[in-house]
């Protein structure tokens, strides 16, 4: 009985240690929860889950979005409208509150509210920002601006030279050199370190040496990838994550696909495609980085849907002039050209990622961010 009793002990003990989480046989403990060094947060404006889902039928390859397990829907009315605009939602992620459509870093009462560049740089972390239209426009504009309209591009483009960026890709140019106070914002911006270019990417070699990088590629918006950007933003992505990540520095960088939003807008259901598969491209980049890294969370997400956009049988005429649906044949439709209110996907990779699961609010994007990463909002 004795014998008996110091066995069962020693087992219940056991199994206690077990459940708790305990150590492992090496004496290492398990569970143990990582914050992720490193933010890629990736935005496809105007982006819903039929946008993503035209990749699966229009894409060659495989889509990256194809790659993640952990996937979350987030509602996007902004505090005045049920239907938000891109400045509202961006500043929801930037932020982390709701606000006006039309308003960029700044609450529904327009005050200014912290964001996550900010932030980042008070934990000494690198930060970018990249977008293919330009670089102050309200998606990119909200993390690094406040401002009371998202049509102040000067002021934004002002915002930006004394902001705590260190690496920035997109157009814009003529708001930094061709402004109606005629100062020449390219001079300030050598003034803080910045290595400038306005013709091209430069190769990583080029710059890596110096401690700021900015890519100011076109006088506004730039190009849709099928009309002369081509895979720039495949290429920013790539130069980004390099650079900030150089002499094993931590960073945060967000990563705009920008013109599947205006497709939407136009109901140019080809331009839409070509966009989309685009951003897919910066996708796998980041995601590739990330496998290899283990320290990098990846978020995929879009502000809001444009257009209604539809994928259905493809509507055909029969020889009598009659029309019926092609079930073997995919059309594309739109039902407006403006914004919708439908849940926006998520997608998550790399530590934290679960945390992205579930149902929740744009400006929860923002409060998990800064849970996974233990990263303070400072004073």
């Amino acid at each position: 009985m004795k014998n008996s009793g110091i066995a069962f002990t020693l087992i219940a003990i056991t199994l206690l240690s077990c459940k708790s989480g305990g150590v492992d046989q090496k004496g290492v403990a398990d569970h143990k929860e990582i914050a992720p060094k490193n933010v890629i947060l990736l935005i496809s404006d105007g982006t819903g889950l039929t946008q993503i889902s035209s990749a699966f039928f229009f894409k060659e390859t495989l889509p990256q979005y194809s790659r993640f397990k952990h996937i979350g829907l987030i509602n996007t009315p902004s505090s005045r409208q049920n239907v938000t605009d891109s400045g509202a939602a961006a500043t929801a992620f930037a932020c982390g509150v709701k606000t006006y459509n039309g308003a960029i870093g700044v609450a529904d009462d327009s005050t200014d509210v912290k964001n996550l560049v900010e932030i980042a740089s008070l934990q000494n972390i690198k930060t970018g920002v990249i977008a293919t239209s330009s670089i102050t426009h309200a998606t990119p504009a909200s993390f690094y601006a406040h401002t009371v309209s998202r049509a102040l591009d000067e002021d934004i483009a002002m915002q930006l030279v004394h902001s705590e960026i260190d690496f920035f890709a997109g157009g814009g140019l003529q708001f930094f050199n061709k402004r109606k106070d005629e100062q020449n914002l390219l001079i300030e911006l050598e003034e803080k370190q910045f290595t400038i270019d306005t013709l091209r990417l430069k190769a990583y070699s080029n710059i890596r040496s110096n401690s700021k990088a900015a890519f100011l590629l076109a006088n506004n918006a730039m190009a849709p990838a099928s009309e002369g950007r081509g895979n720039f933003l495949l290429k920013a992505t790539e130069l980004s994550l390099k650079f900030l990540s150089k002499d094993q520095s931590n960073f945060f960088v967000m990563i705009e696909g920008s013109q599947i939003d205006w497709a939407g807008h136009s109901n140019n259901s080809e331009y839409l495609v070509t966009e989309l598969n685009d951003f897919d491209d910066a996708i796998g980049i980041a995601l590739d980085y990330a496998e290899k890294d283990g320290n990098t969370l990846v978020i995929v997400t879009s502000d809001h849907e444009t257009g209604g956009f539809t994928l259905a049988a493809k509507t055909k005429k029969s020889e009598d002039g009659s029309e019926y649906s092609d079930y073997s044949e995919i059309g594309m439709t739109f039902s407006t050209t403006g914004h919708t209110a439908t849940l926006i996907p998520v997608f998550a990779y790399g530590p934290g990622a679960e945390e992205f699961n579930g149902i929740y609010e744009n400006t929860e994007i923002f409060d998990k961010i800064l849970k996974v990463t233990n990263w303070t909002r400072g004073n």
